[in-house]
């Protein structure tokens, strides 16, 4: 860890001259293997969030306080993304800078998943709101930290032409991820303490067996300038009026996650409130949805992402998915039932696995460098428009079922509004087709 901090401060050992992990982009059998890793740290990753973000906390909390469930959800959802938020950019950032003898990415991943892990194994042994909120904050900094330099992978390995199909992947595994980490939790939701140590232990397990058998490549470049904190403050602002492409992909994926994600995160609640499931039968339901969002978003991000490499397009594919995702929200609208939801779960598993799939090949394509010396950052800085999402949907969600009186038809409403603006933002982009 010395190593770590020496260089951080601009004064890694000699050896850390050469940079670990930067623009080496990997060929044949290492690339598929180095593709499939990854992809199996996202399904993990985001099978850990759907699980305690879906249903584990929700359940958690509902034991804790029924008659408050809505807010208390909301009040740790919008505390720990406000640390999501902060860190990636930060962590991101940080890594950019690392110089170690395992490479700039490595400790972070190392560190992140073995801290979020541990972090995520006490989460169930909190019996007050506020200490699940703590643990859950240190799990969600760690992990959020571990992301962000596995991000730069895509930018730091992969050549730009054969992103689309790296980025399909990915969000084929992450998106997968998302719906079979619903189901298990759903399906273990009356053995809370067991599901939580399950997700933890497998984050930890992947992540150390990624980094074990896809070692850094030691490229040389020069040290990074000594840290200065005016100087790394002042990094994180991109000017729209210098980079457009920049703030367009970031408002674009802003407004999509926003709605996208006030479904989603009162997904129990809407299947009791508004449909009129019982507990068990909602996160029976749960699982039934997510299997069928599951085949299908792995259909959508498969093709999608094989086809943007193919036409060499990413907008018109962004543009589309989003369209998708807004008829998937339109449906519960004018059919809230059961049926109604098992569209709605058909049509959002192909819209979103089409978006996610072709997204971060386009967020690699509109960074302000393309020299790899930022890349941790500026990705870092697009997430945000995912992180900060978590923060304002819950709160924006809790806030219009207050004003509605419970009527979850303003949350359909206002979801449908946020994706179908996001659909329109990518449109002026003109560093990509």
């Amino acid at each position: 860890m010395s190593d770590l901090n020496a260089a951080l401060a601009g004064g890694a050992p000699e050896e850390a001259a050469f940079l670990q992990g930067s623009i080496a982009h990997v060929r044949g059998r290492e690339k598929w293997v180095l593709l499939v890793s990854m992809t199996a740290v996202f399904f993990v990753l985001l099978a850990l969030y759907a699980a305690v973000l879906a249903v584990l906390l929700p359940n958690q909390i509902q034991a804790l306080d029924p008659a408050n469930k809505a807010s208390g959800l909301a009040v740790v959802f919008a505390i720990t993304s406000i640390f999501s938020t902060l860190t990636t950019p930060i962590a991101g950032a940080l890594s950019d800078r690392t110089r170690t003898r395992w490479g700039r990415r490595t400790p972070w991943i190392v560190t992140g998943s073995l801290v979020g892990g541990l972090c995520l194994f006490a989460v169930p042994q909190m019996t007050s709101l506020w200490a699940i909120t703590l643990f859950w904050v240190g799990a969600v900094i760690a992990l959020n930290s571990m992301q962000a330099a596995l991000t730069t992978v895509v930018a730091d390995r992969f050549a730009p032409n054969e992103r689309g199909t790296a980025s399909g992947f990915v969000g084929a595994g992450m998106t997968s991820g998302l719906t079979v980490g619903t189901i298990v939790a759903g399906l273990l939701a009356g053995t809370i303490t067991f599901a939580y140590w399950l997700f933890a232990g497998a984050i930890i397990v992947v992540c150390l067996a990624f980094v074990a058998i896809n070692r850094e490549p030691k490229v040389e470049a020069a040290l990074p300038p000594p840290f200065r904190a005016s100087e790394f403050l002042k990094s994180f602002w991109v000017s729209p009026r210098e980079h457009p492409d920049f703030a367009w992909a970031f408002f674009g994926r802003f407004t999509i996650y926003m709605g996208y994600q006030g479904v989603i995160t009162y997904m129990l609640y809407i299947l009791q409130d508004y449909i009129g499931l019982s507990l068990a039968d909602a996160n029976r339901t749960i699982a039934t949805l997510s299997t069928i969002t599951f085949f299908a978003l792995v259909f959508a991000a498969f093709t999608s992402g094989l086809l943007s490499d193919r036409i060499g397009r990413r907008k018109p594919i962004v543009f589309a998915s989003s369209i998708v995702m807004g008829a998937a929200l339109t449906v519960p609208l004018f059919l809230p039932s059961l049926q109604g939801m098992l569209i709605y779960a058909a049509l959002i598993g192909i819209g979103y696995g089409a978006f996610m799939s072709v997204d971060m090949a386009l967020m690699t394509q509109v960074l302000p460098k393309a020299d790899g010396e930022a890349t941790g950052k500026d990705l870092g800085i697009l997430t945000t428009a995912v992180n900060i999402p978590q923060i304002l949907s819950p709160v924006f969600a809790a806030w219009l079922l207050s004003l509605s009186g419970g009527d979850y038809t303003a949350l359909f409403i206002a979801a449908i509004v946020f994706v179908y603006a996001g659909s329109f933002f990518v449109l002026p982009i003109k560093s990509v087709k």
